[in-house]
């Protein structure tokens, strides 16, 4: 076999494009989505002590708050969408 010569389905080509959709999905989605919703979760997790209903919205809410975390550990990734 000689240089460039594969098996594979596409090689690394379709790993960037699905990199770089993650960080179109990052900057306009992830990041503005968690700074809006941060406060709440600052907000609620000290009352979640005392309500003990709030500690799953809290939890819940803490998912959104690391969207960014999830979005770039998949950009690294070059995991696709689907």
């Amino acid at each position: 076999m000689g240089s460039g010569e594969g098996s594979g389905s596409g090689g690394i080509c379709p790993g960037l494009i699905y990199s770089f959709v993650w960080f179109i999905i990052l900057i306009f989605l992830g990041w503005p989505v968690a700074f809006f919703i941060a406060w709440l979760y600052v907000l609620l997790i000290p009352f979640s002590v005392c309500i003990s209903p709030l500690t799953g919205v809290c939890e819940s809410i803490l998912k959104i708050v690391q969207l960014p975390l999830s979005c770039a550990e998949n950009m690294i990734k070059m995991k696709p969408l689907c």
